[in-house]
């Protein structure tokens, strides 16, 4: 028999009968509410797993399109046409840009000989000086006439999306090859975008032909996305990861692995320890000289713009 000596004195009460009923006992309480925590978590733990599941299955069959509503400077593809030796480029971009909301819009042809490739040029686009990781290259192809044609490899944006770098992880942007007269693709940045800091450097191409080689796997790149559209992705897809797969194609082994390759605002260090792009004086030097931001704002609108930015960097340049 259980003697009553106050409930301050016994963990449980006790009953007229001497035994101590459950529902007076703390303790049970509180390894009841464990055991409901411990079955909600065996519950949820597969309904989680099989919502992350479903969450990558949907991922994985998400499939890049060329049809959707494109902001007006990505809404059309370029395409090559090869033929005895010429290639006709065609939508190669060709507006007037006076702000980065204000143009006018021209789309044109462009006729190029392959055996006329003579130069290549490498353009280095620092979005905010204060964050050097992060950059844009271009590549821009110069013939022996003194015309030239680039390519930006871009992140092909619908209307109302911005870029994000983690959402560029995700199959949220198809990508695209941009190309365009200098006078745009190269003028957009330097003429209208304010924090934006742009370098020029001419390439180094070792191998006899292999500027025409570098163009002409461009082209078929190009022509391959309009057939079979890519994702775009941060890490593996990008600007210069094509451009870097591009020059070792051409030059197996040219550019090595490199955090540059991720992070191309690293890349200067890089471009002068592979011999890539002509370097005059110190890396320090090359860089501050290959500045051509104030050049372009200067430009007059006559000259020819390509012209016109390499003279201040004393890159020597053909006159049409």
């Amino acid at each position: 028999m259980v003697f009553h000596l106050g409930s301050s004195n016994l963990p449980c009460r006790a009953t007229h009968k001497g035994r101590i009923h459950p529902q007076y006992c703390p303790q049970r309480l509180v390894v009841d509410v464990w055991g409901i925590v411990e079955t909600a978590v065996i519950l949820i733990s597969p309904l989680t797993l099989i919502v992350i599941f479903w969450a990558i299955l949907r991922h994985l069959k998400l499939r890049p399109s060329n049809e959707r509503s494109w902001v007006n400077d990505n809404e059309r593809m370029a395409t090559a046409d090869f033929s005895d030796g010429e290639v006709t480029i065609r939508n190669v971009r060709n507006f007037e840009w006076r702000s980065n909301r204000d143009y006018d819009e021209r789309w044109v042809d462009v006729k190029i000989n392959l055996n006329e490739v003579s130069k290549i040029w490498f353009v280095l686009e620092y979005f905010d000086p204060s964050r050097r990781q992060m950059a844009h290259t271009i590549m821009s192809f110069e013939m022996s006439d003194g015309t030239r044609i680039a390519c930006s490899i871009e992140v092909r944006r619908e209307k109302g999306e911005r870029y994000h770098p983690l959402k560029g992880l995700f199959r949220q942007y198809e990508l695209i090859y941009v190309w365009a007269t200098e006078r745009d693709v190269i003028g957009v940045r330097t003429r209208c975008r304010k924090s934006s800091v742009t370098h020029l450097f001419e390439a180094v191409v070792l191998g006899p032909g292999n500027e025409r080689r570098l163009l002409e796997s461009y082209l078929n790149r190009t022509n391959k996305l309009s057939r079979s559209p890519e994702w775009y992705n941060t890490i593996t897809n990008t600007c210069t990861t094509n451009i870097v797969r591009h020059v070792n194609e051409v030059y197996p082994g040219r550019v090595p692995q490199a955090v540059a390759v991720l992070l191309p605002g690293l890349s200067p260090k890089l471009l002068q320890r592979n011999n890539l792009v002509r370097i005059k004086g110190s890396i320090e030097e090359t860089m501050r000289n290959s500045i051509i931001d104030e050049r372009a704002k200067s430009w007059d609108g006559v000259v020819d713009f390509g012209d016109w930015i390499r003279e201040q960097v004393g890159w020597e340049h053909s006159t049409e």
